[in-house]
C-alpha cells in the first residue's frame, strides 16, 4: 500500500487502520529485542516516521544499542553506532575528502551518519566543534563536506545518547542542538519481569530482528501523517502550551516555535499509530513533555528547589485548559 495523501486530501479510516497495523507490527518486532519498554519503543517509532531525531538520557547498560539496531533491523534499513569521545573530530562523524593520485581528484569517503538509524552515543562527550558537525544533517538531511552537498536518504534519524548523572569531562549541548532533537525520553531499567526474561537469553546478547516493514513503507506512513486531521482549536490549544513554557515564573527560557511545530507533527504521527484520522487533545497531552521538555532552560533557583521541566510540563497541562469539542474532520 502506497500513501500518495495530501494534507488537502486528508486520511481515510481504511489508510489510518493499515498504518496503525504496520506501527503495531514494528513496536512489537522491537520489543522482541528491547523487553518491557513499549512505551518507549512507541515514542522512538513516533519519532521515526515523525522524520525526528531521539535524545536518551540513561546510564550506560539500559538498552539504548540495541533499540537502535532492532529499529534499523525492523525497516529493513542500515545503522552505525559513533561513540563520541574527546577527541572525536567532524569528519570523523560525516566523512572527508581523500585525494586520489590515479585519477588526479578528491574522492568523498563517508562516514558513518550516512545510515538510516545513527546511534550517537554519549555525544556530550565529544567537543561542541564535533557536536555542531550533526547540526546541518538533523535539520536539511544533508552532509556538506568542501561545497558539495550530500543526501543522507531517508528514512534518517539519530538517536543520541547521554548520561544525566554523570557530568565531569562533558559538553553539554548547546540549546540550538537539543531543540533540533523531535523527543526526549529514557530507557530506564527493565522492571522484574523483562529482567528475568534477559537472564533467561543472556546467552544471546545481540539478538538478531528479523525485517517486518521496508524502508519505503516507512517513507509512506511519514508522507500519510500530512493528511491527519488537525482542528484549529488543537492548534489553539498546542501554541498556549508552548506560549505557557514561556511565561511559568520558572522558566528562564521557553520552548521555541520549533517546539510548537515539532508537537504538531508528531501528535499527528501518534493519532494515526492509535488508528485515528484526526487529533485529540490527549495526544497533545500524551506527547507534549517528551517534545518540550528539553528545550526548556530553568532559572537557577527552581533548579537549586529541585523543579524540574517534567514538573514544568505537568503543571502547564493542568492549568492550560483544552478545547472540549469532539475534534473530528
Amino acid at each position: 500500500m502506497t500513501a500518495d495523501t495530501t494534507a488537502q486530501q486528508g486520511v481515510t479510516p481504511d489508510q489510518a487502520s493499515w498504518f496503525a497495523q504496520q506501527f503495531a507490527l514494528l513496536v512489537g518486532n522491537v520489543e522482541t529485542a528491547v523487553l518491557g519498554k513499549h512505551h518507549v519503543v512507541e515514542l522512538a517509532f513516533t519519532t521515526m516516521i515523525s522524520g525526528g531525531h531521539l535524545l536518551l538520557e540513561d546510564v550506560p547498560g539500559t538498552g539504548k544499542t540495541s533499540l537502535a539496531r532492532a529499529m534499523s533491523q525492523s525497516v529493513h534499513g542500515s545503522a552505525s553506532r559513533i561513540q563520541f569521545t574527546p577527541d572525536l573530530l567532524p569528519g570523523d562523524v560525516t566523512g572527508i575528502s581523500v585525494y586520489d593520485q590515479r585519477n588526479g581528484q578528491f574522492d568523498f569517503h563517508r562516514g558513518p551518519i550516512f545510515a538510516n538509524v545513527v546511534l550517537a552515543d554519549e555525544i556530550n562527550r565529544a567537543s561542541p566543534k564535533t557536536q555542531s558537525a550533526l547540526l546541518e544533517v538533523m535539520e536539511e538531511g544533508n552532509v556538506t563536506v568542501d561545497g558539495t552537498t550530500h543526501a543522507v536518504g531517508a528514512p534518517f534519524m539519530v538517536i543520541a545518547t547521554q548520561n544525566p548523572v554523570e557530568q565531569a569531562g562533558t559538553y553539554g549541548l548547546p540549546e540550538a542542538q537539543l531543540d533540533r532533537f523531535l523527543m526526549r525520553t529514557s530507557l530506564g531499567y527493565p522492571d522484574h519481569g523483562a529482567t528475568l526474561k534477559i537472564l533467561q537469553n543472556a546467552h544471546e546478547p545481540h539478538r538478531t530482528v528479523e525485517a517486518v516493514v521496508a524502508l519505503e513503507t516507512v517513507v509512506a506512513m511519514t508522507q500519510m501523517c500530512r493528511g491527519v486531521y488537525l482542528d484549529a482549536l488543537i492548534a489553539d490549544y498546542i501554541a498556549r502550551v508552548v506560549e505557557a513554557t514561556r511565561d511559568a515564573t520558572q522558566v528562564r527560557l521557553g520552548s521555541s516555535t520549533r517546539g510548537a511545530i515539532a508537537l504538531a507533527r508528531v501528535v499527528r504521527a501518534w493519532a494515526l499509530a492509535h488508528g485515528r484520522t484526526y487529533v485529540t487533545p490527549d495526544d497533545v497531552k500524551a506527547l507534549a513533555e517528551p517534545v518540550l521538555a528539553h528545550r526548556l532552560i530553568l532559572e537557577p533557583e527552581a533548579e537549586f528547589d529541585g523543579v524540574t521541566a517534567t514538573a514544568v510540563i505537568a503543571q502547564i497541562l493542568l492549568d492550560v485548559p483544552p478545547p472540549t469539542h469532539d475534534a473530528r474532520a
